[in-house]
């Protein structure tokens, strides 16, 4: 069971706080390669549309952050353009040499790589359904489906969502997420995105997703030279089903973005089906 009972959200001083003395020993970020042993590492990151905080449009440096994380399943948002004819950022060919990433697989984006900037990539597996929502609201925002099937046969369902800046219609795009996970097939599953919501309470659109999810951690990931505000999630319908959600903080992921990615483990498939 999740704990649903009401969390008091630090105030944002004391967060601004904080992050100021954290930043006193971010280091160099080093980072060590995550063992695999204990799970499937999963990632999600907003990459800005490849333009860093020195405003420059680098999608190599965007790409090699993603590199430097090296997760399995890596969920990325405003990987597209945004207006117009919506077309990809990355290139993909350099993702699946470098990191063994590969895209699933949507339909009608002949050029962009997701679905209205959503776009999930996994290491290992077979996809075996795919389902693109467009989100309502007044902003062009979407929600990408998709069901992995792990080596060993297990099953674990990935919602990448970007929700929108306006209070009211994250509360709709929440409940249409909730809505649809209820219509369908209960298994293992993880939403996790840029949410663009880091207060809790009523007014909370993670009140409403938290009648499957629970309250997720909140770990600041923007803006990313001084995080103070915990807009991306990583969230899972069991107790257990995920590790620790952290932020990948490095030197060159407080370059690439204004969103540091923040990534957590799954635990290994024998738990997937422990996981109730």
């Amino acid at each position: 069971m999740h704990d649903k009972s009401p969390r008091k959200s630090p105030t944002l001083p004391a967060s601004i706080l904080a992050s100021i003395k954290a930043r006193r020993t971010r280091g160099s970020g080093q980072h060590e390669p995550h063992d695999r042993d204990r799970g499937m590492m999963i990632a999600s990151y907003n990459v800005h549309k490849c333009v860093g905080v020195d405003r420059k449009f680098d999608p190599a440096r965007t790409s090699h952050v993603i590199r430097e994380i090296g997760a399995d399943v890596i969920a990325l948002q405003e990987a597209d353009t945004r207006f117009g004819e919506r077309r990809g950022l990355l290139d993909l060919n350099w993702m699946e040499r470098e990191t063994g990433l590969f895209p699933v697989p949507v339909s009608g984006v002949a050029k962009a790589h997701g679905w209205h900037g959503n776009v999930v990539f996994f290491r290992e597996g077979l996809v075996r359904d795919v389902h693109q929502v467009k989100l309502p609201g007044l902003e062009p925002r979407g929600a990408l489906i998709t069901e992995l099937e792990l080596k060993d046969g297990s099953v674990l369902r990935i919602i990448a969502a970007h929700l929108g800046l306006l209070n009211h219609s994250r509360h709709q795009q929440a409940r249409m997420i909730i809505d649809i996970l209820r219509s369908r097939e209960e298994c293992p599953t993880v939403l996790m995105g840029d949410l663009n919501e880091w207060r809790l309470g009523d007014r909370s659109a993670l009140n409403t997703l938290a009648s499957v999810f629970g309250l997720p951690a909140a770990v600041p990931s923007f803006p990313s030279r001084l995080p103070v505000l915990a807009l991306d999630r990583i969230m899972a319908n069991r107790p257990g089903l995920i590790d620790k959600v952290e932020t990948h903080d490095t030197p060159l992921a407080r370059l690439a973005s204004d969103h540091l990615p923040i990534k957590a483990i799954v635990k290994p498939p024998t738990a997937l089906a422990a996981a109730v």
